[in-house]
């Protein structure tokens, strides 16, 4: 990866100019990739254009086509949609319209431009940037420029954003606007669960997705859902005596409730349509029970962006400038993308073609490939979604036994994991425990054999359903050692935060004094603060960043109107500075003060008078970020009298402490779908050691592999061993050596326009997209 310093960078972009426009169906996040353009635009050194109206506003120009300042995008981040608008554009995809466009930008000595839209919208940029010299040449000849214009402007660059709420777009993982509309269908999901359950009713939803189940088979995953229908693979015929078979059953073993989940573009194997209405009346007409339709429409485009759209859309943003400069007459037009969560550039057409080829699938009724050309994660999102939605007897009785308990603070997203392991677990025919109460609970023997209809509907439900406490196994040791012998367990699977780690790396190294501790154990890590080695994220790590990123909206919002005022707001995370960076890029914050990043006296002046002269401007309220343990001394209360004294006659202070609302709630999707999935991982990996470590009637697991963490190191899931982790764990702060986010400290920085020394910034390189790519990646 290259590494740039962005002190270098300022100024590189003098006497260029950049455009930005949004085309196509509107997603949330939008207007953060367009904050994002535009304020690294003029940190550069460029002059930044909007234009509104998509493409339309590019054909009409006029005031269509404004220059942008840094206020001009200021508070903004928070808002769903485009504020500089969208349009689908007849006129472009006729040659007069484009000669239009080329005008419109020439005039302006515009000759690099970021779009950000659908594959549609990226194509339509990429004629463009193809036919620029012949409609340079074609203006001089109609005498509408000069010979010598057209000679300084040769050339068009183009650098594609890609906002689709579909996820539908090959080659990257995630497009700008999904995150926030499964939130949105999570929302309604949850909303109807309890009416559903209330009435004992069959709800079907209908969801976006006209070539492409993204949604809809995630959102099935995140909520459990009875049946599902995606494009990508239609049922088999007769599919209409299984589903209401499927429904029946679940009803007959207790449940009040049957979901169904359709994308709209839901076929048959021979292509035809399949509508909600059809399915609602074959439910009504077979099984009798009270159905409702629900179709969600343009409610999923919606509200405010996820933080996670937020943060991807000012990293893809920053990394389109970045591009844009780097580019030159030879480079093909590229896409910026996230792959795990580190951005990379790709030749656009190698991505629509691609995206094309799935679609070519699905006409050809080719429905395995067509999953396949979607890439790893959507494979991995379809098989475990199939492995868990419907009991399945295992084939026999395997004589394993596994455990399962929850270490540490809740998480959310720790229910899911419990559910998708205990599943699993059932279906590979071991006996499965839950406990109670962590190691506190497996040491006074709160072990209960669970089913699997005892887990149903867990998903979406925060905190943590077993009960979980903070003891250590250390001192309770020998109580759970004669547990373990008791029933007879022969895998542990703890799921929590730093205490859980340590705990099993306690028993690990007890195991030269007990034979019993000679077991398979796995760690899933679920913590709020993200600081367990081993893992670039924790599971609950989403939802409390979503939490914070929501509570500070709310608390910038109650300044609107009111005189200029800064917000000093403390997050949780003991030592570990992931939640405030990540919730103060989010919501656009003017500093993030973190333990990892070493703060003095001086710097704080420095902020102050930053702040000071943004309130001296139409600015009215400033936020400032403090994780709880960043600094001994400058509390909270500190930085806030600080503030107070030194900002009196600009701006007055308030203090917020966000506390415990960032450990509740229920789960985001992603934390639903990755506790799902480390759940399934976790599980697949502990049956393979115990039958590995089986020998003379007995499992005899003492080697440092046995024991281990499963985490995710960009996309891919690996296990480490607990012990190889120690030297990469800092015991006193609680925290891994190395941290992966902080190379996004810069851009919360630059964003807020601090004038100050930037180490290195990565930059992304640019990866090609082959079938041989999309199915060989380990996609999560």
């Amino acid at each position: 990866m290259a590494s740039v310093d962005l002190e270098k960078l300022r100024m590189t972009g003098a006497g260029r100019s950049i455009a930005v426009l949004t085309s196509g169906g509107d997603a949330q996040g939008m207007n953060a990739a367009v904050r994002a353009v535009t304020r690294m635009g003029i940190y550069v050194g460029a002059k930044v254009y909007l234009i509104y109206e998509g493409y339309q506003g590019l054909v009409d120009g006029g005031d269509n086509i404004k220059l942008a300042n840094w206020l001009s995008i200021s508070n903004i981040i928070q808002l769903g949609g485009t504020i500089i608008g969208s349009a689908r554009c007849k006129a472009f995809t006729t040659r007069e319209g484009r000669l239009s466009a080329a005008y419109n930008l020439v005039q302006r000595g515009i000759t690099n431009l970021c779009v950000c839209g659908g594959d549609g919208s990226l194509t339509g940029a990429n004629i463009f940037r193809t036919e620029w010299s012949g409609l340079l040449a074609e203006l001089v000849e109609a005498g509408k420029i000069t010979e010598a214009l057209s000679q300084q402007y040769t050339h068009l660059n183009i650098v594609g954003l890609v906002g689709s709420i579909d996820n539908d777009f090959c080659g990257t993982d995630m497009t700008i606007g999904a995150d926030s509309a499964l939130h949105r269908i999570m929302e309604v999901i949850d909303a109807i669960t309890t009416t559903a359950q209330s009435h004992q009713r069959t709800f079907v939803l209908e969801v976006m997705g006209r070539h492409c189940g993204y949604l809809a088979l995630v959102s099935a995953l995140a909520s459990g859902a009875d049946w599902l229908f995606i494009p990508e693979s239609p049922a088999a015929d007769g599919w209409e005596d299984r589903m209401c078979e499927r429904l029946g059953e679940t009803r007959s073993k207790g449940s009040r409730l049957n979901t169904v989940i359709m994308a709209e573009g839901a076929i048959d194997r021979h292509g035809k349509p399949i509508s909600s209405n059809y399915v609602k009346e074959l439910v009504v007409k077979r099984l009798g029970f009270d159905t409702r339709v629900t179709v969600l429409g343009h409610v999923q485009r919606g509200g405010t962006p996820s933080a996670f759209d937020r943060v991807l859309s000012s990293k893809m943003g920053m990394e389109a400038v970045l591009a844009l400069l780097e580019a030159t007459p030879e480079t093909p037009a590229c896409v910026v993308s996230l792959s795990g969560n580190h951005a990379v550039r790709l030749p656009l057409m190698e991505c629509v073609q691609m995206t094309k080829e799935v679609q070519k699938a699905m006409n050809e009724l080719r429905f395995d490939e067509a999953i396949q050309l979607r890439g790893k994660s959507f494979e991995n999102n379809w098989n475990t979604y199939k492995l868990l939605a419907h009991q399945k007897p295992s084939q026999s009785k395997s004589n394993f036994s596994l455990a399962i308990l929850n270490v540490g603070a809740p998480a959310a997203g720790m229910n899911a994991a419990v559910r998708s392991a205990v599943r699993v677990g059932l279906a590979q025919g071991h006996k499965v425990y839950t406990v109670n109460d962590g190691f506190e609970g497996l040491a006074r023997g709160a072990v209960n054999e669970i089913y699997w209809r005892d887990v149903g509907g867990w998903t979406g439900q925060g905190g943590s359903l077993l009960g979980t406490k903070r003891t250590r196994p250390k001192t309770c040791l020998d109580k759970i050692v004669e547990n373990i012998r008791k029933y007879n367990i022969q895998a542990l699977l703890v799921i929590g935060g730093f205490e859980a780690y340590e705990g099993v790396l306690q028993l690990v190294e007890a195991r030269g004094h007990y034979d019993e501790l000679c077991i398979v154990m796995c760690v899933i890590p679920a913590t709020i603060s993200n600081n367990v080695p081993g893992t670039d994220l924790s599971l609950g790590s989403d939802t409390a960043v979503n939490a914070a990123m929501e509570s500070c909206d709310k608390i910038k919002q109650s300044a609107s109107g009111t005189k200029r005022r800064v917000f000093i707001v403390e997050t949780m995370g003991g030592f570990c500075g992931y939640l405030a960076t990540t919730a103060g890029i989010a919501v656009g914050a003017d500093a993030a003060y973190i333990f990892e990043e070493p703060f003095n006296i001086h710097d704080l002046k420095a902020n102050v008078e930053h702040l000071t002269d943004k309130m001296k401007t139409d600015i009215q309220r400033g936020l400032v970020l403090r994780n709880e343990k960043c600094h001994h001394h400058y509390t909270t209360e500190f930085i806030h009298n600080l503030y107070s004294a030194e900002g009196k006659g600009v701006f007055d202070c308030r203090m917020n402490v966000l506390g415990h609302l960032q450990q509740g709630g229920s789960p985001t999707p992603f934390d639903r779908n990755y506790g799902t999935k480390l759940g399934v991982k976790a599980v697949l990996w502990i049956t393979d050691k115990l039958k590995e470590t089986y020998r003379q009637g007995r499992v005899f697991a003492d080697a440092p592999e046995t024991a281990c963490m499963v985490g995710m190191r960009r996309k891919v899931l690996s296990f480490n061993p607990v012990t190889e982790l120690k030297e990469h764990t800092d015991f006193e702060h609680r925290m891994p050596k190395e941290q992966w986010w902080l190379n996004l400290r810069p851009m919360l920085k630059m964003l807020a326009k601090y004038p100050t020394n930037f180490n290195e910034y990565v930059t992304g390189e640019i990866e090609h997209v082959t079938r041989r790519s999309l199915s060989i990646e380990t996609g999560f």
